[in-house]
């Protein structure tokens, strides 16, 4: 954890989405260790306490616990007037919380794709726009965004997911240009494969996931490009060089890879 890591957070206050599991509780033990205060957030409460209850213990430092599904187009303006009735002021935004579904486009529940939407782009946006004018106003802050190498191109059979994360990925590189000359610096982290619950949730097969990274390495990677002033970094020597490599090859052979790479098995 390098020094201006410990230095940016420690004592202030950090909102973290999707806290209860993977990289957002990762985000959360790494923060919690550098003295960072914390607001936690997912929809499994008894997570949350647990979590919230061994990092005061474990780290002298608060931590607030808001259960809340982000898939209800109202709780982000929730847990905005939770933080506000805490007097709360949030320096660090981590918009973690995303889930995937794979599968044919014509065979995912129409509900289930619209509900990804909702939680991995306009819960962001909501989120973003509600804490980011508080720090253009006091002249610094940060919001981590978590989107994925899958938004670099097309992912058949994930195709929702992927389209959503590259949403995110282009969303936080231009609102980073834009909040940069008031002291607000913006990041996206671009984990490929990851140790987390994202595969059982998604139904993805286990072949998609056999070089996966840590989520401690990946929150840490993201967490410390943040600080470094990146608007968006690739978690990962080998993804970072198949991405460079993708922007040389055709859109549609890169998708037709993909696809053979992500085909479901026949049952």
């Amino acid at each position: 954890m390098s020094a201006n890591f410990r230095k940016r957070w420690s004592g202030k206050w950090a909102l973290i989405t999707g806290a209860s599991a993977g990289i957002g509780l990762e985000l959360a033990k790494l923060l919690a260790a550098s003295g960072a205060n914390l607001v936690v957030t997912a929809r499994r409460a008894d997570r949350l306490e647990k979590l919230a209850a061994d990092l005061a213990a474990k780290h002298g430092i608060h931590v607030e616990v808001f259960a809340t599904d982000l898939a209800r187009p109202e709780a982000p303006a929730e847990i905005f007037e939770f933080t506000k009735r805490k007097l709360v002021e949030i320096e660090l935004l981590v918009n973690n919380a995303g889930f995937g579904a794979f599968g044919y486009i014509h065979e995912i529940p129409e509900a289930r794709m619209l509900e990804m939407i909702q939680v991995n782009c306009s819960a962001v946006v909501q989120l973003t726009r509600l804490y980011v004018p508080g720090m253009v106003e006091r002249r610094h802050g940060d919001v981590l965004i978590v989107a994925s190498v899958a938004g670099f191109q097309a992912v058949p059979y994930n195709s929702v997911y992927a389209a959503t994360k590259a949403f995110d990925l282009i969303f936080a590189e231009g609102i980073a240009e834009e909040v940069g000359e008031f002291g607000v610096r913006v990041c996206a982290l671009c984990p490929g494969s990851t140790e987390t619950e994202f595969q059982g949730v998604a139904q993805q097969p286990d072949r998609v996931f056999r070089s996966a990274e840590t989520a401690e390495k990946v929150a840490r990677v993201g967490l410390e490009g943040l600080a470094a002033g990146k608007s968006s970094v690739i978690s990962g020597a080998k993804n970072a060089l198949m991405m460079a490599g993708e922007r040389l090859a055709p859109r549609r052979f890169v998708a037709r890879m993909a696809a053979k790479m992500m085909r479901p098995s026949e049952s």
